[in-house]
Parts: structure tokens; sequence; C-alpha cells
């Protein structure tokens, strides 16, 4: 059979038709790739929430060898984080000037055996409380102090800024150069061992801790039925329901499937009521 050159012509034209619509089709399809690929890298990040953490007060929170923060505080607010949905970072910040930072927003949260108290509220937020505390009062075991009162004509050291230093300077005065002020309550309670102080008054988990601790220091506890019970919570800044209704919610969920009981436990070496039981 003989084809023509027309024939022939028609062939390649419509040949050569075919091959540039199955090219425009494939560079079509190459085309979206991209463009799928642009819009989950414009996805924005995570927000990650920063927590300020004053790390000199173990069991609560301090540093391990490596650096890290680790404490109480800490396992319960990364608990609350995973169960709120959110991510959190850990950041050490002095307890002087700590509350300033989640004013101005360098810091989203505050944990740090921060006890809820009508003055502080003024200024910031807390959580539903997490912990209850009191005030305790270490002394040397030869030491004759058996109550709060007996410490009028001593010299006390405190933490700057806590409720123990407030209880302390209602109980000698402002202006009293008996009281001795540290950075943390462990600089104190090294004081006490130097013989630089006579007593110590701090909250009571970060006492027993060090003494239990600290065997060789020969202290021995204090408590007082003039000490009001306290509760820690954890701060955020001023107005900022959202956030706050997200740690109250992680809060209630770890307190509601035994998270909280079991990270109580791991520090206190037992339950919650059974570690009030034997203060």
């Amino acid at each position: 059979m003989t084809i023509s050159l027309t024939t022939r012509r028609f062939l390649k034209t419509g040949a050569a038709l075919a091959v540039a619509l199955t090219l425009a089709a494939c560079g079509k399809k190459e085309e979206a790739a991209p463009a799928a690929a642009a819009s989950a890298a414009d996805a924005p990040p995570a927000r990650v929430y920063v927590v300020g953490t004053d790390a000199a007060y173990a069991p609560f929170e301090s540093q391990n060898e490596k650096g890290e923060i680790v404490g109480f505080d800490i396992d319960v607010v990364s608990a609350v984080a995973q169960k709120a949905g959110i991510q959190v970072k850990f950041v050490n910040t002095p307890w002087e000037g700590m509350f300033n930072t989640v004013a101005q927003g360098d810091r989203d949260l505050l944990v740090s055996a921060i006890t809820i108290t009508d003055e502080r509220k003024q200024t910031m937020d807390f959580s539903a409380p997490y912990f209850d505390a009191q005030q305790l009062i270490a002394v040397k075991e030869d030491s004759k102090v058996a109550k709060f009162e007996d410490l009028k004509t001593l010299k006390v050291g405190v933490q700057t800024g806590t409720t123990g230093d407030e209880v302390v300077t209602k109980l000698i005065g402002k202006e009293s150069t008996a009281i001795k002020r540290f950075e943390s309550t462990p600089l104190a309670l090294k004081e006490l061992e130097s013989g630089g102080v006579d007593a110590v008054v701090a909250d009571n988990g970060v006492v027993i801790h060090y003494v239990a601790n600290n065997a060789g220091s020969k202290f021995k506890t204090v408590s007082d039925t003039s000490f009001t019970p306290e509760q820690y919570g954890i701060v955020v800044k001023k107005g900022n329901a959202e956030l706050l209704e997200k740690i109250n919610k992680g809060l209630a969920d770890i307190k509601a499937d035994g998270t909280y009981d079991k990270i109580y436990t791991s520090w206190f070496g037992a339950a919650p009521a059974a570690a009030a039981a034997s203060k």
C-alpha cells in the first residue's frame, strides 16, 4: 500500500501534536507539587511558651549535673502542658525581679513554689492551687528554739521577697539588722550551718528536703501553729484568660488521671495526703 506525501506529513504533524500535548500535561502536574510544598513550609511554627523558674529551690526546681532544670514544679508544668496541648520551655530566672518578667512579656508563665497571696493577685493571675505548704523553722540540733516567737532576739535567715521574709519581717521589724536576706533558701541554710544566723524560716518542702539531704549539717525543724497554711500557683500575666484556662484545664486533668499523685510521690516519697500527715 502506497502512502502519499501529504498523508505522511499529516501523520508526522499529528504525532508531534500528541507529544506536545503529553509534555504539556506532564508540565502542569509538575508545577502543582511545589505549590503544595510551599504551603506546608508557610505554616507557622507551634507557639512555645517560656516558663520562668528560679532553679535554686530543690526539690521544686534546681539544676542537675548537666545544667538541666529539674524538679517537682518542672514535672507538674510539663505534664500540664502536655494535657493542654501546648509546648513549654523552662528558663532559669532569678527570684528577685521574676514577677516583672511576666508583666513585661519576657516570660509567659512562672512556676517557682510561688505562694498565692492577695497582694500578688493584684498584679498577676494564678492558676488553681497545685501544692499545699507552710513556713517551717530550721535550727541546729542543740538550739533551744521551740516556737516562732523565740526568734525575736535571734539572727534569722530568709530568702528575699518570699513569704518567709514577710512573716519574719512582721515578727522582728522591717528595719531590723537581725534579718539576713539571701538570694536563695539553700544559701540561707548554708549560713545557718556556718553559724552566721541562728535560724532560717522558709517553705516546709524546701527545708525538709535540705535537712534530709544534708545530715552532716545536724539541723532540726520546728513548726509553729501561728504559720498560715499556704498554696502554690502557676503565674500568668494579668488578664491572660486564654492561657490561664488552658493551664487550669491541664492541671485538673493531671489530678483526675493520677499523673499528679505519681509526680508528687516521686519527689516527696508519698502521695499528697500521706505526705501532709507526716509533716
